[in-house]
């Protein structure tokens, strides 16, 4: 009555294999998430500059690209302001800058900064790859190129009419 030795063995060894060929399925659920919520920053990213588009064709800026404001405010991009009183946002073509061109060179990620309102402990914005304002995950190293992996990145409308670029790179 019972098992032998030899069944107990054999139930072992196949809980095993088992395991073996579904542990890699549960590992990569760390990977998924990450590019989950890198997907859900692109869709807050296509909310933001949708919403700060609108403000542009409010106030008829939608069309005047980057550099093209005379006098005030001295970074000769036309702006909209966000969050109450909290800052302006510079455009191109009724969309936030992914290129600082006469602003400040921290303009763009600090733009950002003010419409995406993440959480630093878990994701930073920079812009040290010209043209394009990444965000990352602050456990990652700052990308240098659009290539690197688990990160989201945005590049401004190009001219008037068209809309900005925002991708997904994928966790490895």
């Amino acid at each position: 009555k019972g098992f032998t030795l030899i069944e107990l063995v054999v139930v072992i060894v196949i809980l095993g294999i088992l395991a073996v060929t579904a542990a890699p399925k549960f590992i990569n659920l760390q990977t998924d998430a990450r590019t989950a919520t890198l997907q859900a920053i692109k869709a807050s990213m296509l909310t933001a500059s949708t919403f700060v588009y609108s403000k542009s064709l409010i106030a008829g800026i939608e069309t005047t690209g980057a550099g093209e404001v005379t006098g005030p405010p001295s970074t000769a991009n036309p702006t909209v302001v966000v969050n109450g009183s909290a800052g302006a946002v510079n455009l191109n073509f009724g969309y936030p800058i992914s290129t600082a061109g006469t602003a400040p060179a921290t303009e763009p990620a600090t733009d950002w900064g003010l419409l995406l309102d993440v959480n630093t402990n878990d994701f930073l914005i920079t812009n040290t790859v010209t043209g394009y304002v990444i965000v990352y995950l602050a456990d990652n190293q700052i990308p240098t190129a659009t290539t690197d992996d688990c990160i989201v990145y945005y590049q401004e409308a190009q001219t008037s009419g068209d809309q900005p670029d925002i991708t997904v790179v994928d966790c490895q």
